[in-house]
């Protein structure tokens, strides 16, 4: 691990210049939420700072804490003189203080709290420079190779950076692995001190199915959004980073999700999305707040106008849970071993170690004769391509056997 931190470190330095950090890096990708397929893409890898979106990663690790035990709803956090020494945005948390893991969460999705976060951050990781590495080993272990944290917030250090696709591989993870949490990021405000904190997500009020996620804004990073949108029984993930306003930023995220939602769903397959919230419905923008991550917008939002939008062409692969269809007949195989409880243990230990690769992967245990001899051959199938080698490389790193098997190698 401690390689890889240096690994992703020297490659932050290597790409992020003092002089190209003054450019916020404009990037964005849509993809379908639950077949992961690539709706659009532009500059999707190029490395930028997460900015407020980093919050994303402490809730989630909050919400696998909270399925866990190790944490609880109406739990009462202490509050860190460091907490409170945190710059706005922030709820105003004094030190020796108390916070309920409810109210965190909420200050977190709502007013995107500064001081909120590093509450969680030490509660989980006793200080949140542990918690920093906490959250980069699980954005490894969700195929986030890109990603690397310096704090749980987002606060400005250069050494904190990402791409589009990782945070589009995050808000997907959110989804799928946090369904019964999800819906807190729709939540339009929350009541804290008296006071109506509105949601920075002004989004959520003008475009029709969009139901979260989080925003942010540092000079470094632009206007960033991860955004989810549901239509017609279909959900799509969008990333938008490094916006020159947040009006701007959100008229390009609503231009790219008509453009996708737009294209025919040629993976789509009747049963439930990864996530099923209630529809926002429409209503008047709320005003801006004061002490806002982003910069203050004054007057309305604007109309949306039409944006260029780049073609380009939609991959072919096709959803994983259909294991039988084109595309589909890749694996991995984790293994020859001499009993099919053998096997059975490999494919549970690999499971574990890359969760959301492997979510839609079926495992079999398959008795081969080699002459007088037999093994059992330890696979999970139903993948493409691109998703059988990322998954093997993603083991290989944890120190596991992988090989990525195409349809052509016989079961």
């Amino acid at each position: 691990m401690a390689r890889t931190l240096f690994a992703v470190a020297a490659l932050s330095g290597a790409l992020l210049t003092s002089a190209e950090a003054l450019a916020a890096k404009a990037a964005s990708i849509i993809v379908d939420a639950r077949t992961g397929e690539v709706l659009h893409e532009q500059d999707a890898d190029a490395v930028t700072h997460p900015a407020s979106l980093t919050k994303m990663m402490t809730l989630y690790l909050t919400f696998d804490a909270l399925d866990d035990g190790r944490l609880s709803l109406d739990q009462a956090l202490p509050v860190s003189s460091w907490a409170e020494s945190m710059s706005p945005t922030k709820l105003g948390l004094r030190a020796g203080s108390s916070l309920r893991v409810e109210t965190a969460i909420l200050g977190l999705v709502t007013k995107s709290a500064n001081d909120a976060a590093v509450v969680l951050a030490e509660a989980l990781g006793g200080s949140e420079t542990r918690f920093a590495e906490m959250m980069t080993r699980k954005a490894r272990e969700l195929g986030m190779r890109n990603t690397l944290f310096r704090n749980a917030s987002g606060l400005p250090n250069m050494e904190q950076v990402t791409t589009a696709r990782d945070f589009s591989i995050l808000s997907r993870a959110m989804l799928a692995d946090h369904p019964k949490y999800y819906p807190y990021f729709s939540r339009r405000n929350f009541v804290y001190g008296g006071r109506s904190l509105p949601n920075h997500n002004r989004l959520m009020s003008r475009y029709e199915g969009m139901d979260g996620i989080k925003t942010g804004y540092t000079v470094a990073s632009g206007f960033n959004l991860a955004a989810s949108a549901t239509r017609d029984g279909r959900r799509l993930v969008g990333v938008v980073m490094g916006g020159k306003s947040a009006v701007s930023r959100d008229n390009r995220m609503e231009a790219l999700l008509d453009q996708a939602f737009g294209k025919p769903n040629r993976g789509r397959e009747d049963g439930p999305l990864v996530a099923s919230v209630d529809r926002p419905s429409r209503v008047a923008p709320e005003a801006e707040g004061d002490n806002d991550d982003e910069p203050v917008v004054k007057g309305k939002l604007a109309v949306r106008k039409a944006t260029p939008v780049q073609k380009v062409s939609a991959p072919s692969a096709a959803p994983v849970a259909s294991a039988g269809k084109s595309g589909n007949g890749w694996g991995i195989q984790v293994g020859a071993f001499s009993s099919k409880a053998a096997g059975q243990k490999a494919l549970a230990q690999a499971a574990k170690q890359a969760p959301f690769l492997l979510r839609g992967a079926k495992h079999t245990v398959t008795e081969v004769k080699t002459g007088k001899d037999k093994v059992y051959r330890a696979r999970m199938v139903g993948m493409d391509e691109k998703e059988a080698r990322q998954a093997c490389a993603t083991l290989s790193k944890h120190g596991h056997r992988c090989m990525a098997v195409s349809p052509n190698d016989k079961l």
